[in-house]
């Protein structure tokens, strides 16, 4: 579906169906325009060619706390586009040291959580808002030591989750977490 704002829709379907047959040629397709201005902050246009190509554009902005542990490589703690948030892979670090923490997987795996805490709360979220995380373990045998620290941070309508043994690690970590969020509230059903 297309979206489109401001002018009238006659005047807006031309560029948008010159683009369209570009894209798909005679294939039958289906699409539906719109007028609309519940998403007019997230639309802007620009120019292909000779033609005008109305697009959404979505919002970008990078999740950035003191609270957790600064990215050791070139990545951003997390991003959000639109309303979905993408947090980095956290590690056991130990917030002030920069270290992993001593006491094993679990005591790593539980470090990666308070920091992936802290990550949600300079976006104004919590665990509940995770709806996918990625494990990714040194051993796989560390599997069900993992879940025991787990299921102390998601305790119910638990997100979608793959857990996977990696090669190895950055900093010789033992686990790293991953996750997706959705920034705002959200309703179970």
């Amino acid at each position: 579906m297309v979206i489109l704002d401001k002018a009238p829709l006659k005047m807006q379907r031309a560029p948008v169906n010159i683009h369209y047959g570009r894209l798909y040629g005679s294939s039958c397709l289906s699409k539906s325009c719109c007028t609309t201005t519940s998403f007019a902050s997230t639309l802007r246009s620009r120019k292909v060619g000779n033609n005008q190509e109305i697009m959404a554009a979505l919002n970008r902005k990078i999740v950035s706390t003191s609270s957790a542990p600064g990215a050791i490589g070139p990545y951003s703690q997390a991003v959000v586009v639109d309303r979905t948030m993408y947090i980095s892979g956290q590690l056991g670090l130990d917030v002030a040291s920069g270290q992993l923490v001593d006491g094993g997987v679990q005591a790593q795996a539980k470090q990666a959580l308070v920091n992936m805490g802290e990550i949600l709360k300079a976006a104004g979220c919590d665990y509940t808002n995770v709806v996918k995380t990625t494990v990714l373990l040194a051993d796989i045998n560390d599997f069900n030591s993992v879940n025991e620290v787990y299921k102390t941070f998601f305790r119910s309508n638990f997100p979608a989750r793959a857990a996977y043994q990696v090669a190895a690690l950055p900093r010789g970590g033992l686990v790293e977490i991953e996750a997706v969020a959705v920034v705002g509230p959200l309703s179970d059903s």
